[in-house]
């Protein structure tokens, strides 16, 4: 175990005073809508059961334990029948779906999944979207298993999943009129359905279940990521976003992730490509230093000298470009530019509310998932499923 600080302590003190006890609410079903996929070219569907397909006209076909469906033009081809239509549903079963998608182009790595519930394929800007429409907490263990190591302490699972809950409730009220809630993966929270699910994963489930966190009764924006290396980052700082639960609280409790400290080499042309490739009329670049910096010690910006000027572009946008396995966050500095850039930095993620490898190591002391959740999360209450007021709030 990693040691403390007097203040490190202090901080442990005072979330260990406003602990409660285990929760046991129960909430109305939610459905919530995953995109697995906004681009792909073929989809196989296979369950242990017959499955029934459902089209836009409201005719039904059984076809037995498998499917494939690809886009024929316009239309859907289902095996080898064409159908009305550029949408379809298929339900679900209690075994579960085993789905496999063909992203294109066709070369690119299958993606596999075994879900609940059912799936809604729609043609879209001339490819397949893949939609898993789900229970929520049949969505929430997907989550919490896929998010975090399922071999974790227990109230670190049940942090993450009141987190993972209230992250699409709040969500859903955003995309209420698009096709779907959330994707499943890093653009929101990754989710590989039944793949990561274990005991432990169900058991933090159960005990959390229609628990959400809720400042002034509406479903937070519970941001979270891996590791903060420091203190958190106010949502401000980030994306613009005045939300006072998520202020920059100490985060001392983290030391043990393996993304505490990263190195990263980046070839210069690689860097030049990116910015192209992205639209930026950049010419040859010259130098790359940070522009400005937040109050949690992050770049906000980063400057960039080049042959025809200067561009400035934060600190997020710069990390997307490079790839976020490559450049973990934006704590970092620049130790070398030659053909290469040297990027030393620490964290992984944007640091903005929980600190899951902060809150493992919490759990791990022995503070309750309800303490670690308003540490991370100022001012907020946790809430049953039916007493949240979902509708958007004015904050």
């Amino acid at each position: 175990m990693t040691g403390f600080s007097s203040a490190a302590v202090g901080i442990l003190l005072l979330i260990m005073s406003v602990g409660l006890g285990p929760l046991t609410w129960v909430h109305a079903s939610d459905h919530v809508r995953v995109a697995l996929s906004e681009q792909a070219g073929h989809v196989t569907v296979a369950s242990a059961r017959d499955l029934r397909l459902e089209m836009p006209s409201g005719d039904q076909m059984e076809v037995a334990s498998g499917v494939t469906i690809i886009l024929k033009g316009h239309a859907l081809q289902v095996d080898d029948k064409l159908v009305r239509g550029n949408h379809l549903a298929i339900q679900g079963t209690h075994e579960g779906l085993q789905v496999t998608l063909q992203a294109e182009p066709p070369d690119a790595a299958n993606q596999q999944w075994v879900v609940y519930g059912g799936l809604e394929i729609t043609v879209s800007n001339g490819h397949l979207l893949v939609v898993n429409v789900v229970d929520l907490e049949d969505y929430v263990a997907g989550v919490v298993g896929s998010e975090v190591n399922p071999e974790w302490h227990e109230e670190l699972l049940r942090t993450q999943a009141v987190a993972a809950r209230t992250y699409v409730l709040h969500k859903k009220l955003q995309h209420a009129g698009l096709p779907f809630d959330v994707y499943a993966s890093v653009q929101d929270q990754v989710y590989t359905g039944r793949q990561n699910v274990n005991d432990a994963v169900l058991d933090a489930v159960r005990r959390t279940r229609g628990q959400v966190l809720t400042y002034e009764g509406h479903p937070i924006f519970a941001a979270y990521s891996s590791t903060t290396a420091g203190p958190t980052e106010d949502a401000m700082n980030v994306w613009s976003k005045d939300l006072p639960y998520l202020k920059g609280v100490d985060c001392p409790f983290d030391q043990e992730s393996p993304w505490y400290q990263w190195q990263a080499t980046i070839p210069f042309d690689v860097i030049e490509s990116r910015l192209k490739d992205e639209g930026y009329p950049i010419g040859w670049l010259s130098t790359l230093t940070p522009y400005r910096m937040t109050t949690a010690g992050r770049i906000k910006d980063v400057r960039i000298l080049h042959s025809r000027g200067e561009l400035i572009i934060t600190g997020q946008k710069f990390r997307r470009l490079l790839g976020y396995a490559k450049v973990r966050s934006t704590r970092f500095s620049i130790e070398r530019i030659d053909r290469h850039v040297v990027f030393a930095g620490k964290g992984a993620g944007h640091g903005v509310g929980l600190c899951q490898w902060g809150a493992k190591e919490m759990a791990e002391l022995g503070y309750p998932y309800q303490s670690i959740l308003r540490y991370y999360y100022p001012g907020t209450e946790i809430l049953p499923r039916n007493q949240v007021d979902m509708r958007l709030p004015s904050f």
